[in-house]
């Protein structure tokens, strides 16, 4: 199936300062993310985009616009929901400093799968990561419908959304996913395929990318399909260009 590129968006005041920023609205990016962003969109302009998909938030959007630019012909963007923060409900807006001596604070490290968000507009962890989840395979069957199974489509969201569609892919429970760090305008690649998800890269920050642009077909020659079976002593790596 596709190949799903998550980017983190870019650093913002809120990161900078230590806040807790949520579904804030007007959470804009910094100078230093705005250059993040940049640096991001140039990294992976060699590699095919089929669409990207955007959380709805601005620091989101304004990075995802970053990945499109310099394409021909520019990709269609998608605003999803479900690639949306998460809901932090009365813990959105405070600092971080505070909030760690909250009787939560231990739950969200040790148990994140029972871990809800206190007030109304408060989520859990686990129904973050099921919408996340359920978003990344919708848009894979989507995608891969329109442009084929070699499909590849970025993503630009949250931390712990991109981390929660990371363990799912890894196979970890919930309760293990404060193991896997996701920096600001980090890439982290994940190949579906029929049998497994494949995690190519995780909270990658430079470097090159050749090994995520697809491989060329021979004219006239059928696309073998992408294995899902694991290479047992780890392979050779990615072909070079």
């Amino acid at each position: 199936m596709a190949t799903v590129i998550l980017v983190r968006h870019g650093r913002t005041p809120a990161n900078a300062g230590g806040v807790l920023a949520g579904w804030t609205p007007g959470i804009h990016l910094d100078e230093v993310g705005r250059g993040q962003a940049e640096a991001v969109g140039a990294r992976l302009l060699p590699v095919p985009l089929a669409a990207v998909v955007t959380s709805p938030l601005e620091r989101t959007r304004e990075t995802a616009e970053h990945l499109l630019a310099g394409r021909d012909p520019v990709p269609a963007l998608h605003v999803e929901d479900r690639v949306g923060e998460c809901r932090y409900g009365d813990w959105t807006n405070r600092e971080l400093k505070t909030l760690v001596k909250e009787p939560l604070w231990k739950v969200v490290q040790s148990h994140p799968s029972a871990a809800v968000f206190p007030g109304d507009a408060g989520e859990g962890l686990a129904d973050m990561s099921a919408r996340a989840v359920a978003a990344v395979r919708d848009w894979n069957a989507r995608l891969s419908a329109e442009h084929g199974p070699d499909v590849t489509f970025a993503v630009v969201s949250h931390g712990d959304v991109i981390k929660a569609i990371v363990a799912d892919a890894l196979g970890m429970h919930l309760d293990a996913f404060q193991r896997i760090t996701i920096d600001p305008c980090s890439v982290t690649a994940i190949r579906y395929t029929d049998l497994r998800p494949f995690v190519l890269r995780q909270n990658d920050t430079g470097g090159d990318v050749a090994g995520l642009v697809p491989p060329k077909q021979k004219p006239g020659r059928r696309r073998r399909a992408t294995s899902s079976d694991a290479v047992v002593g780890g392979g050779a790596g990615a072909a070079p260009h």
